[in-house]
């Protein structure tokens, strides 16, 4: 099986500080992921983020895991982790995947990285339709009961504007974060000497971190990702 372009980015888990500081688990999770790479050719592994989760942590909070997507978007990599099992059942971890837009395999099922992505998002879109079918039911029985139902079609340009509003706000909100994640690296460039936009365009096309559209960056370009950025 090929990885895309053979760039990879290995995320592993542990469930307690404990395992976390001792290597419980995690040398294991360490050795598929080498073992994998070694069978796929011309494999390069650009980096490895270890999550440690315990009982206190709630919700979404895995800084490891936006690392790792972060350093994935930049590079153009592929996500690798060493066992399907209990990730695919995490929420989070679904979540995050999903909605990062990065390809990712597992050590342990690779043929299943695209088919159980999509057994869970078909979960998702069984109870969607689930609460779409009550959400009908409860409108029939409005309008049973005299209740006026309908959309707003006397004001089709004012929703046309309101949709090119909230495209331009995804966009925009896709660069900010694209921008969050390439700017430590241009501060690392910043550390090593670099004082001008010319400079910093060549310190991130030698480290083969590709523009969001996946070309070579230029001084203009690296201006246009400080200013998202904020710096």
């Amino acid at each position: 099986m090929v990885i895309g372009d053979h760039k990879v980015v290995a995320y592993y888990r542990v469930s307690t500080k404990r395992q976390g500081l001792s290597g419980l688990g995690l040398e294991a999770q360490k050795e598929s992921v080498r073992l994998y790479l070694a069978s796929v050719p011309g494999s390069k592994l650009l980096g490895e983020f270890t999550e440690v989760e315990h009982g206190t942590r709630k919700g979404n909070n895995r800084p490891q895991l936006a690392a790792a997507l972060a350093a994935c978007r930049m590079r153009g990599a592929t996500l690798v982790i060493a066992k399907l099992d209990r990730l695919a059942r995490n929420v989070a971890f679904v979540s995050h995947l999903m909605e990062a837009g990065v390809d990712f395999t597992a050590c342990d099922f690779p043929q299943a990285n695209r088919l159980t992505i999509h057994i869970l998002a078909s979960v998702a879109e069984h109870e969607a339709e689930m609460i779409s079918a009550r959400t009908k039911l409860a409108l029939a029985a409005a309008k049973r009961r005299g209740v006026v139902l309908g959309g707003d079609r006397g004001n089709c340009g004012a929703i046309y504007r309101k949709g090119n509003k909230a495209s331009a706000k995804v966009r925009g909100e896709q660069a900010q974060r694209f921008a969050a994640d390439v700017l430590p690296t241009i501060e690392a460039i910043k550390a090593e000497g670099a004082t001008s936009l010319r400079q910093i365009a060549d310190g991130l096309n030698q480290r083969q971190i590709p523009t969001p559209r996946g070309g070579q960056w230029s001084p203009v370009q690296v201006m246009r990702v400080t200013e998202y950025a904020g710096v």
